[in-house]
Parts: structure tokens; C-alpha cells; sequence
């Protein structure tokens, strides 16, 4: 987990400029980054830097030695060497789980996911999840949580806390519904602990009482206002750390100014330290995609609070935004939006992977069915085939960012490389027909010296 930062506050004046010096601090040790040193930098120079950046920050050195069964080197053996998993998050909702009429849609959605991703958002939106009291879909939340498992995909759930909409059974009195809400945490998060271990625990608290909730969601708007924006916030992240320890949770907000920064300052216990494991941060571009500087500027600026970020709600267009108000069926993909739909998608991923703070990534939606705001936003079409954008995403994580390799041992027995962080699977074959096979995990700040013992 990321430490404090050193320092966030170096800052010269000279005329109308400001020199920033940001110091970051890893799991390794200290190292700098001055993407402001010379002022701030270009969509042009980010993109060109982010090769040298993703090289340093997305890879590390190993080591694979091969010996025999009296611990002895073994020379001229060959080491293939196999990414198995990113350790970098690349996710998307699987709100469809389990939930497209069409078989071979389902099928395809699922096949498509699993061979893509890692990570998966799973729906815990209060009021559909727990229609009647005493009763959450806890169920079907388990067996899609199972699928994602076995198919090596971490999981998160979303949200805990919301007041998007109220359960229609929710009381009136402010006090019983804070008691209903953390209760709510408490069984989810220790329900699933051990299987969910990721946790959106409240989400949008910046203008958690803005009209549209007060409207959507009266009881729990009440609740909230009654404790406090920011008590309410810190004694959900309570209840939550208690459930389950471990457990890595985030805040989660689609504002990224600096209301939000307020937000997250006040996010600490007594003794000063965040209540937060990391912070979400949404991007959906229904009205344009972010420039490249702005992305930059985001993961600077909230990199400040030491911790890791999350771009937990990314969107970009492939055809016509949806019209407010209109007509029920959405506009579709279009030839001409997918094309910038890939190119965007392309340089979005590639700066986030390229900034050391950022840590994972979360499409929304998979698919154009059924997505959100019935907006052309998926990955793939509503028939389940591939946009450029998924096989642009393709060719990133699973090709260009993807470590697979063969090379043989030196006299010493050892097999030297470096590889994106994940984990891999090694299998030796000497020179006399023996195979043995063996998986590890490629770690920043790690030795990574991998020993194999023939039988």
C-alpha cells in the first residue's frame, strides 16, 4: 500500500510560473517524479514518456534458477516463461452476469470478459439488492462472485453506501435508517469476506444532498444529513474496517475537484491516518473524452493523499450521446465513433497505466446492452462483437504489456528477464526430456529469485 507523501508542498514561485516537485514513495522506497519540474507538460510529451514510465513503474527483474535434485546447477535448460495475471487491475462491471435472455449472448459476454479482464464490479445498489427486508440477493451476488474466482478475476463490490434510491421498506425516523445502513455493511462486508475483499464503501459523499436525492432518496438523504456529511462517511469506513480488516476499501466520487479533496482530508480517524485504502475516481465522457492533460493533471493532484488511485467508472463513446428526455431506444455504435472510441481508449489507458499512483481500471459498461443511460459505451455491441476499442484494449493488455518468453539457463543455472508485475508460470525442459512446472509472482520491490529443483 502506498505511504504518505514526503512532501506536497514544494512549490517556486518565479514570475508567473510554479515549479512542483512531487515526491511519491513506493513499496520500494523513495522515487521522484517532476512532471511539472519544467512546467506542465504536453499531451504530446505525456504520451511520449509514458513507454520510459511504464518500464519502470509496470515491470520489474527476475531471476529463474535451475537446479538439480543434489542442488546443483543446471546449464542449457529451457525456461518458457508465461504471464498468467496482470497485478495491475483491469476491470469492468459484469452487471449482465447471469442476466441476458440470449444463451449464446451470455455466453459470448462471459467469454469475452474472462479472456480480457481481471477484475469485476459487482452491483450492491440497496434498493434493488434488498427489495424486501431481511432479504439481500446475497445468492446470486455468491455465484457470480464463484465464476469470477475461478476464472481469476478479482472482484469488488458497489456501493455500500448510496443514497441514489431509497428501499421502499426503509421507516422514516433518520436514526433507525443510520442503524439499518450500518448493519448493512457490517452483513455484506463479513458475508462475502474472503471472496469480496474490495469494497466501494460510499459513494459520491461530496454532494451526497444535492436535489435529485432529496427527491430519489428522502429517507437515507435524511439520515445522512442528520449525522453529518463527513461522520456519516467516516462511521460507514468503520464499520466496514471492522467487518472485515483486510479488506482493501475506497471512496468513490464523481467530482474531482477540489470539494472532493476536502472530502478525503477529512476522511481520518483521531489519530490522523485515512480510513481509506485507495480512491475512486470516475470518469465517464458522455460529453467528450478528457483530454490527455487533464487525465494527467487528476492523477497528480489526488496522487497527493498517498495512496493508490482507482479509476473506478470509465466511459467513452462510440456513436451519439443519448438524448435527455428522449426516445427510449438508444443511438447506436457508429463506424466512424468506434474508430475514436479505440483511439481514445487507447491513450486514456495508456497515460493511467504510465502513472504510478493509478491502480486499476473499470470500464462501464462491457457491453451496449443494456448500459447505462442506454449510452454506446460498451466494449462490445449489443450482439457481444468486439469494438475496436475491446481489441484495441486486446492488443495493450494481453500483447504490448504482456510478458511471454523463452530463454535457456547460463553455466550458473540461472535465466535472467524482466517482466510486467503479475503472475507467471515457468516450465524447464532440460536437455534430457525433463519437464517440470512451477508458478510465481513477478513483485515490485521484490527479489524475485525463482528456484526450481528438478525431481
Amino acid at each position: 500500500m502506498w505511504r504518505r507523501w514526503l512532501t506536497n508542498h514544494s512549490l517556486l514561485l518565479c514570475g508567473t510560473s510554479v515549479l512542483l516537485l512531487w515526491a511519491f514513495v513506493s513499496h520500494s522506497g523513495v522515487f521522484l517524479e517532476s512532471a511539472f519540474a519544467q512546467g506542465p507538460l504536453s499531451g504530446s510529451q505525456i504520451l511520449a514518456q509514458a513507454p520510459e514510465r511504464i518500464e519502470r513503474h509496470r515491470k520489474a527483474d527476475a531471476t529463474v534458477t535451475v537446479l538439480d535434485p543434489q542442488g546443483r546447477p543446471v546449464p542449457d535448460a529451457q525456461v518458457s516463461i508465461t504471464q498468467k495475471r496482470h497485478t495491475f487491475l483491469f476491470g469492468c462491471n459484469i452487471f449482465n452476469w447471469g442476466r441476458i435472455e440470449d444463451p449464446q449472448l451470455q455466453e459470448a459476454y462471459l467469454t469475452k470478459f474472462a479472456d480480457l479482464l481481471n477484475y469485476a464490479t459487482l452491483p450492491f445498489y440497496w434498493a434493488a439488492y434488498e427489495f424486501r427486508p431481511g432479504e439481500p440477493n446475497h445468492a446470486y451476488t455468491e455465484k457470480v462472485a464463484r465464476w469470477c474466482q475461478e476464472h481469476g478475476i478479482l472482484t469488488k463490490g458497489h456501493p455500500l453506501a448510496w443514497n441514489h434510491a431509497d428501499p421502499a421498506w426503509l421507516p422514516e425516523d433518520p436514526d433507525e435508517v443510520y442503524r439499518l445502513q450500518l448493519a448493512r455493511i457490517e452483513d455484506c462486508v463479513s458475508r462475502f469476506r474472503g471472496l469480496i475483499d474490495r469494497w466501494d464503501v460510499v459513494n459520491e459523499p461530496t454532494h451526497f444532498n444535492r436535489d435529485e436525492f432529496l427527491r430519489t432518496a428522502p429517507k437515507l438523504t435524511a439520515a445522512w444529513s442528520k449525522r453529518g456529511q463527513l461522520e456519516f462517511t467516516r462511521e460507514c469506513f468503520l464499520q466496514a474496517r471492522k467487518a472485515s480488516p483486510d479488506a482493501i476499501l475506497l471512496v468513490n466520487d464523481y467530482r474531482i475537484d477540489p470539494a472532493y479533496e476536502r472530502v478525503i482530508e477529512g476522511l481520518v480517524d483521531e489519530s490522523g491516518k485515512p480510513l481509506y485504502d485507495a480512491i475512486g475516481i470516475q470518469s465517464h465522457m458522455h460529453g467528450g473524452p478528457w483530454s490527455i492533460e487533464q487525465t494527467w493533471e487528476v492523477c497528480e493532484r489526488f496522487s497527493r493523499f498517498g495512496v493508490p488511485l482507482h479509476f473506478t467508472e470509465t466511459t467513452i463513446l462510440s456513436g451519439p450521446r443519448p438524448p435527455r428526455g428522449g426516445p427510449r431506444r438508444p443511438p447506436a455504435s457508429t463506424p466512424e465513433g468506434e474508430g475514436r472510441q479505440a483511439e481514445e481508449v487507447t491513450r486514456f489507458y495508456t497515460v493511467l497505466f504510465s502513472h504510478p499512483a493509478v491502480e486499476a481500471i473499470t470500464w462501464w459498461d462491457f457491453s451496449d446492452f443494456r448500459s447505462w443511460q442506454g449510452a454506446p459505451a460498451g466494449l462490445l455491441r449489443r450482439d457481444m462483437s468486439p469494438k475496436p476499442a475491446y481489441e484495441a484494449l486486446y492488443e495493450l493488455i494481453k500483447g504490448r504489456w504482456w510478458t511471454q518468453l523463452e530463454c535457456r539457463t547460463d553455466p550458473q543455472g540461472a535465466a535472467k528477464f524482466r517482466g510486467f508485475l503479475g503472475d507467471y508460470r515457468v516450465v524447464v525442459t532440460t536437455a534430457a526430456g525433463e519437464r517440470v512446472e512451477q508458478e510465481f509472482t513477478l513483485a515490485k520491490g521484490q527479489e524475485n529469485l525463482w528456484e526450481i529443483r528438478l525431481k
